[in-house]
């Protein structure tokens, strides 16, 4: 058996690990609240005076403030610039999301990266901002845990259990390591080499600058916890930031969402000398303040942005903020998804206010009360369910939570008039709604399949609701009666129901999910599948469709086999060949799916001459991009050879003519009787050039396939001399050449001669472009701003005539005055954009071999 790729087998243990985390962690509470109750815990949480909550909110206003100039500073870093605005919206959203989940694939580093994507900054420039912003972290917390053990030994030794010589000795090494660093940035060689990696140290002054906003960062967030703390007993500020930097870490690298758990347990550990019922109280505080509140205003943010946009009086001051929603929305209410139905989990699993359960009895009956009890757990483990659709853009998952969330209202209110939570699902539904445009997936809930990462993150979640369910209803003793039991105060009994129902339906569905049979790598096409894909491309507008017919490349079809997308792998690298075929609505589902297909093979998505119109969809899965070249287009209403700009056609064709050439395009039931006068001019043409049959984006003399197009010949003296196959698109939209070849004795101009006349031809059968294909490397910049790829493509371009007749053939184009459109691959970026374009290449070359042998 093949053993799984290493990619894989590490995320499985991940996964597995932040579970096992998460379990200790909640041991660690577990045996800490042992002489303590729920209500023991909401008494001390209730004592927190006013003031001290006002000066927390206020911590928390700046320490999310400070934090955009994490991103200022590491975009300065990077060297690309975007408007302050933008980038302090990122960062917030970015910090909101981070704070609140801690999740993988919703942290800020994949909304960073989105969204700077999204703004043309390349893949380099976003992994060295995003690298920039974890070092400032690193560098504060070290600053301050250093700080602490030095000048606090003692009430940090009393943390970690350790004598205080100890603690102030392993501060002295952390403080000989931090000099060591600041020493390097000082030097005149920064940049380092370990293997394969490069890395290039911010100058002192940058370090400097980063280090000291990091520290206020620490300093304000911890602040946020420490006046919410009981004042007795607490130790110093700064050896509580010390603690507070350490178990942030820790929950950090522990990959359970958000640190839940892992966070409030050594904190616990930490404070020995606090009552465990007043750390919690303050604890669950802290939560709300600083991690659950700024989620709400990034929610509310957002559609209130979405409407502004809307409106016709702020649509010109809200429009660069466009494709910010578009890129921030998936990922911003999957984690409103999760923290929504975390909460109404964590609801059902506490017993209702008395006063509240009082009041209600009066007015709703009791049944209504237990089924909404029921149901709104049931609500809330399908939120949980669902935010992975959510963050996937699936259209049917936003309708769900929509519909979910508009009930978890009602039945948050019915079952103890719980108006926090409610109040939370309001936010939710109110974001959701003017958001409708991000979530345009048209797929089936039912295929999409977990990841082991989103499965540890929702059994994390559940085991905690549990965990609170048995915590809060301790005392009581269990018996078989409770399942049965129904009255007003009978609050243990429906905990135990909608404890188990969740737990029942998040098992059921997730093991249906993990354990779905998956989907086998592609096999060879047959020629059902290319007959499917025959009629598919005859409808399509784009001519370069007809090269599906090629039969080296495998289909990826919509359900109601109206669409497809075309693919063959390479390496690690499953190419997808320029856009989705197909009615345009299809796309986005059809690019998703080719993403999901990839991850299963865990390989690597590449979508390589897609056009502008679909790099939006690329840039939703995560992918860099970068420009390929561009596309000429003849526009054939009015074409012509009259005018002094068509003066160079004119001549070759009046030459070709008077030398003998003749033109006729024959139909493609035509073209097999004249297969071996084809064959003997491309042989003749391979021979010349030295060179060897291509593929995947470039036609083949491959019988098969010339048979399905009509074939633009070239005669002299009655013998073939140059042909083309031709693509048609359908609506008679646009026509294309493909394989294109002539002999030695072709003569003078023949192949201008063939263009111009292809073009008269499809001009007479009303068709609107001529498209000559790309030109490799066009139209890139070359300047100090440009990515790297750009730079180096721009070089090639007027340097690199030795290897590719880069300017020769943008100049032999220009001369048809075409309209140019650029192309573009999306791919993985960073370290792997090379190995991606080798794959490639190869891909096209027929192999390694091809590369290296014309």
């Amino acid at each position: 058996m093949t053993p799984p790729p290493l990619s894989k087998l590490v995320r499985g243990l991940v996964a597995l690990s932040s579970i096992a985390v998460f379990a200790a962690a909640l041991w660690i509470l577990h045996r800490s609240l042992a002489q303590f109750s729920l209500a023991d815990i909401q008494r001390a949480l209730h004592r927190t005076p006013w003031p001290a909550i006002a000066l927390s909110v206020g911590a928390t206003v700046l320490s999310y403030w400070t934090l955009t100039g994490f991103d200022s500073l590491a975009a300065r870093h990077a060297g690309f610039k975007l408007p302050y605005r933008r980038i302090a919206l990122a960062s917030f959203i970015a910090q909101a999301i981070s704070h609140s989940t801690g999740f993988a694939a919703l942290t800020g580093t994949s909304i960073r990266y989105r969204l700077y994507s999204s703004a043309g900054i390349s893949a380099g420039d976003v992994a060295r901002a995003v690298a920039f912003c974890a070092l400032t972290f690193g560098l504060g917390a070290a600053v301050v845990v250093t700080a602490a053990m030095l000048l606090e030994p003692r009430p940090v030794g009393l943390a970690i259990a350790q004598p205080a010589l100890l603690v102030r000795s392993a501060g002295g090494l952390l403080l000989a390591a931090l000099a060591v660093y600041a020493g390097l940035t000082m030097s005149r060689r920064r940049r380092f080499t370990v293997g394969r990696w490069s890395v290039a140290l911010p100058s002192w002054k940058m370090t400097a600058a980063q280090t000291l906003l990091a520290v206020l960062d620490l300093g304000l967030a911890a602040a946020a916890l420490y006046l919410l703390m009981p004042p007795t007993a607490l130790p110093s500020f700064l050896a509580f930031v010390g603690m507070f930097a350490v178990a942030i870490f820790a929950g950090v690298v522990s990959h359970v969402p958000g640190g839940l758990g892992v966070f409030e347990g050594l904190m616990v550990l930490m404070l020995p000398q606090l009552p465990v019922n007043h750390v919690l109280g303050s604890l669950i505080l802290y939560r709300a303040i600083y991690n659950l509140l700024p989620l709400l205003v990034a929610a509310l943010a957002l559609a209130v942005i979405e409407l502004l946009q809307r409106g016709r009086a702020f649509a010109a001051s809200a429009r660069w903020l466009g494709s910010t929603i578009e890129v921030l929305a998936p990922s911003l209410f999957a984690s409103m998804a999760l923290l929504g139905g975390a909460v109404l989990l964590w609801s059902g699993a506490t017993p209702a206010v008395p006063v509240r359960l009082e009041r209600l009895s009066g007015l709703v009956p009791l049944p209504v009360i237990e089924l909404s009890h029921l149901l709104g757990s049931v609500v809330g483990v399908w939120l949980l369910l669902l935010a992975r659709g959510l963050f996937r853009r699936i259209d049917g998952a936003y309708w769900l939570t929509c519909a979910l969330s508009l009930a978890g209202i009602v039945f948050s209110l019915l079952k103890g008039f719980d108006w926090e939570e409610a109040s939370l699902l309001v936010v939710l539904l109110a974001g959701l709604l003017p958001a409708r445009r991000a979530f345009y997936r048209r797929a089936r809930l039912t295929q999409q399949r977990f990841t082991l990462g989103w499965a540890a993150a929702i059994v994390t979640l559940v085991a905690g609701s549990l965990w609170l369910a048995g915590f809060s209803f301790q005392y009581h003793r269990y018996t078989r009666e409770m399942w049965w039991h129904f009255a007003f105060a009978s609050e243990a009994p429906r905990a135990l129901r909608a404890s188990v129902a969740v737990a029942v339906i998040a098992g059921v569905v997730m093991l249906a999910r993990l354990l779905a049979p998956a989907r086998q790598r592609p096999q060879a096409v047959d020629a059902g599948q290319i007959a499917v894909a025959c009629t598919i491309a005859r409808a399509s507008p784009s001519a370069e469709a007809q090269i599906a017919l090629l039969g080296d490349k495998s289909f990826l079809f919509n359900e109601e086999k109206t669409a497809f997308l075309m693919y063959a792998i390479s390496g690690r690298s499953w190419v997808a060949l320029g856009d989705p075929v197909g009615p345009r609505a299809e796309w986005p589902d059809l690019i998703w799916q080719f993403r999901e297909m990839v991850d299963r093979g865990a390989g690597w998505p590449v979508f390589y001459q897609g056009s502008p119109e679909a790099l939006p969809y690329s840039l939703d899965l995560g992918l860099s991009f970068v420009k390929l070249g561009e596309e000429a287009r003849v526009p054939l209403t009015g074409f012509s050879l009259q005018g002094p700009s068509r003066s160079e056609l004119r001549y070759a064709h009046k030459r070709a003519q008077k030398d003998g050439a003749s033109f006729e395009v024959v139909p493609a039931e035509a073209v097999p009787a004249l297969l071996p006068d084809l064959r003997a001019v491309s042989d003749d043409w391979l021979d010349q050039r030295h060179t060897r049959e291509k593929g995947f984006s470039l036609g083949t003399f491959n019988p098969d396939y010339l048979a399905h197009f009509p074939c633009a010949l070239v005669r002299r003296q009655g013998k073939i001399v140059a042909f083309a196959n031709l693509w048609l698109s359908g609506g008679q939209e646009e026509i294309a050449i493909d394989l294109m070849r002539h002999s030695r004795d072709s003569g003078y101009g023949v192949m201008d001669y063939l263009f111009i006349e292809a073009m008269l031809w499809g001009q007479a059968q009303g068709y609107r472009w001529f498209s000559f294909g790309v030109a490799p490397l066009s139209g890139m910049r070359d300047n100090a701003l440009a990515p790297l790829w750009n730079r180096v493509g721009a070089f090639l371009y007027r340097h690199g005539e030795d290897l590719y007749n880069f300017q020769g053939l943008r100049r032999y184009k220009e001369k048809f005055l075409p309209e140019w459109e650029p192309r573009f691959m999306a791919s993985p970026g960073g370290l792997a954009l090379p190995r991606v374009a080798a794959d490639v290449a190869a891909l096209i070359s027929g192999g390694v071999k091809g590369l290296v042998t014309k």
